[in-house]
């Protein structure tokens, strides 16, 4: 019976970690394409934040009947923006890495983030991915400069995931 278990969890792994292919022909990205697909999917953040706030102050404006004078003016307003602006972002970010282990912008970069052993990252390595990602950047970028000191040039967020960031071959 426990044999049949550990098979079944074995068949669920493989269906939802995918392995991805050209292996054997990635390398780790350096600095300057990890800083290039960071502008692009800034972008991508800025669009989500524009849309999630304008949401926001609908909701408060038209479904709270706030004033537009009272709109932002409490704790609650200001701390369910922030969240609902986390929130967002990170839900942006972990399904991009668990779907095909690449942004938007990792895209036009070629990069792709994966486990150590080449397969999608999970959810948990997507979530210590994103906070390590924003302790990175609040330590004014030095867990991503982290990249031109590290032998096997990983970032903050690679480490305390146990993931990469790999360059992908031109097709």
């Amino acid at each position: 019976m426990a044999k049949g278990r550990a098979d079944a969890h074995q068949e669920n792994r493989a269906v939802t970690t995918r392995r991805f292919t050209q292996l054997d022909d990635v390398w780790p990205a350096g600095i300057g394409r990890r800083l290039g697909a960071m502008l692009y999917d800034g972008f991508l953040v800025t669009a989500i934040w524009i849309a999630v706030t304008v949401a926001h102050l609908a909701f408060f404006r038209f479904v709270l009947g706030q004033t537009a004078e009272e709109i932002g003016t409490t704790a609650f307003d200001i701390w369910s923006l922030r969240l609902m602006l986390l929130f967002f972002v990170t839900l942006f970010f972990v399904y991009s890495w668990r779907r095909g282990g690449m942004t938007l912008g990792m895209q036009a970069w070629r990069l792709r983030v994966q486990t150590l052993d080449g397969h999608a990252i999970t959810l948990k390595q997507s979530l210590i991915r994103c906070a390590t990602a924003w302790l990175s950047l609040a330590a004014f970028g030095i867990g991503y400069w982290w990249v031109l000191f590290d032998g096997q040039r990983r970032s903050w967020p690679d480490i305390a995931s146990k993931t990469e960031t790999v360059v992908l071959p031109k097709k």
